[in-house]
């Protein structure tokens, strides 16, 4: 008897939560409680048609005025009916629904949706009709590419997914859609092809981004952070691409992506450390000349990350290493420079920045000017006044060159960071400090992961079968098999003995 009552009692309440919740019972009361709900917003519509019952509440910022008329209104404006059926009927809105509960009125209105209200109907049709506020589609600005698709993702969701959809027009192309941020209420799409993709990854991803409770969320690189296993790591564990052809790429070879509503880049994983240093144009050339490729930006990272530290180590400690004719050049280079290696490397490579920098910052035109023009006349200016050396101007400039090769904008931030320390190492203890620097970055690279992914795949664990499209990339007849780090449902892309007799 005690449980029964207990459970009238939550029954009860339920019915008074659905009580509260329901739509009002006239238009004062349905305009009020809008209205309330949105804190009288000033760009709140309210539209009664002629003398019909019908009352449309929208926000008007959010809709499209041309489609509110010619789909909405003109349709209903003359129908006499108290059939919330037929009203349904007369409209020529793509997206149409009901409801009679008013939480979701309201977050329906916040997402381009017209309300229509009956007097007396416990429900109101719910027709979505967004405003198109996104730019038109452009080519990439920031992973451009001499062949292939020049297309890139803009600030629409619905855009960004049908540019998928034209790659991939497969019926197993999946698009799950989830509301993140309490007053963003943004929308964020899992895609991934299912038979393919991981369903364990999938769900690991799902619940991370079902369990974040923030305030809002303005753009898919904030989600990247957070989502991603370690945020305490200064490398990126998941790719953010502006190109819808690299998206689905990575798709087909058992990866997912995550698309948010009014970003244009997508996040793609579990992604390894090798692959921030392939673009998609590798795929699109010759074999040949994509490993050269391949190799070329390898050694850029090399010059990048350690060609300063070991100036500056063999300068300071190692001077054995140095030809002879080599080191007479470097001491007269130096004659006149009164700060040591150490601080001489510091004080170019933070000029170097600090013009990078300023580039980024200022409008494109003259921020490529800037560049140019304050690369030429402060590096001139240093070593004619004697703060530096012409040789350590070239090794910086090997430096900053090879941290554009690398195609990913964050990986080559990365880089730009990773020098500083290695300076200061190879500063106070030469060689020795160089070794530990790259062994304590080895060991953090081990420990990494990306979606439960090994970070260094294919190399650790040792995957052969994938070194084929690794540092090198093998003609594409021998990369028949889906990469083991994306642990893919179907493993294989063809057959390879059925594709040969065909070929």
């Amino acid at each position: 008897m005690f449980f029964k009552k207990k459970n009238s009692l939550s029954q009860e309440e339920k019915k008074k939560v659905n009580t509260e919740d329901s739509i009002p019972a006239t238009r004062e009361l349905m305009s009020a409680e809008f209205k309330k709900r949105l804190q009288h917003s000033a760009d709140i519509l309210e539209n009664e048609i002629g003398s019909s019952r019908i009352t449309l509440f929208s926000i008007g910022s959010l809709i499209d005025k041309t489609m509110l008329h010619q789909d909405i209104i003109d349709p209903i404006k003359d129908l006499t009916t108290d059939s919330i059926q037929i009203v349904m009927e007369h409209l020529s809105v793509g997206e149409i629904g009901k409801s009679n509960q008013m939480d979701r009125v309201v977050n329906s209105a916040l997402d381009g949706t017209v309300i229509i209200y009956l007097e007396g109907d416990p429900y109101v049709i719910l027709a979505k009709i967004p405003s198109n506020v996104g730019r038109s589609l452009e080519f990439a600005q920031n992973e451009s590419q001499v062949i292939g698709p020049q297309v890139a993702f803009n600030e629409s969701l619905m855009t960004n997914i049908s540019l998928i959809r034209n790659y991939i027009k497969d019926t197993s192309l999946c698009i799950e859609d989830i509301k993140v941020g309490v007053h963003t209420n943004k929308s964020v799409s899992i895609v991934y092809i299912n038979g393919i993709t991981s369903e364990q990854m999938v769900g690991i991803v799902r619940s991370r981004i079902q369990e974040l409770k923030i305030d809002g969320l303005l753009d898919s690189s904030m989600l990247e952070q957070l989502i991603a296993e370690n945020s305490l790591s200064l490398f990126p564990q998941m790719a953010l691409t502006e190109r819808p052809d690299h998206v689905c790429d990575w798709l087909l070879k058992g990866k997912m992506a995550i698309l948010v509503d009014g970003s244009s880049l997508a996040i793609v994983g579990p992604q390894s450390f090798m692959e921030f240093f392939q673009s998609m144009e590798d795929s699109n050339v010759n074999w040949q000349i994509a490993t050269f490729l391949r190799l070329l930006r390898f050694t850029a990272l090399f010059l990048s990350v350690f060609f300063t530290a070991i100036y500056v180590a063999a300068l300071t400690f190692h001077y054995e290493i140095v030809p002879q004719t080599l080191l007479f050049t470097l001491s007269e280079s130096r004659a006149k420079v009164p700060f040591p290696p150490i601080i001489e490397a510091f004080l170019l490579e933070f000029i170097i920045e600090l013009l990078r920098e300023a580039g980024a910052r200022l409008p494109t035109k003259v921020g490529q000017t800037m560049g140019i023009v304050g690369g030429i006349v402060i590096g001139t200016a240093a070593v004619d006044a004697g703060f530096t050396s012409n040789i350590l101007i070239i090794i910086i400039s090997l430096g900053a060159l090879g941290s554009f090769v690398t195609p990913s904008y964050t990986m080559g931030n990365v880089i730009r960071i990773l020098r500083f320390p290695l300076i200061i190492l190879a500063g106070f203890w030469g060689f020795y400090g160089i070794m530990f620097g790259f062994c304590f970055l080895l060991l953090h690279l081990l420990r990494q992961t990306s979606l439960g992914s090994p970070y260094l795949a294919p190399f650790y664990p040792p995957r052969f079968s994938d070194w084929k499209d690794s540092i090198i990339r093998l003609p594409l007849s021998f990369t028949y098999k889906r990469p083991d780090l994306t642990r893919a449902e179907d493993e294989f892309k063809y057959d390879p003995v059925k594709a040969k007799k065909h070929n």
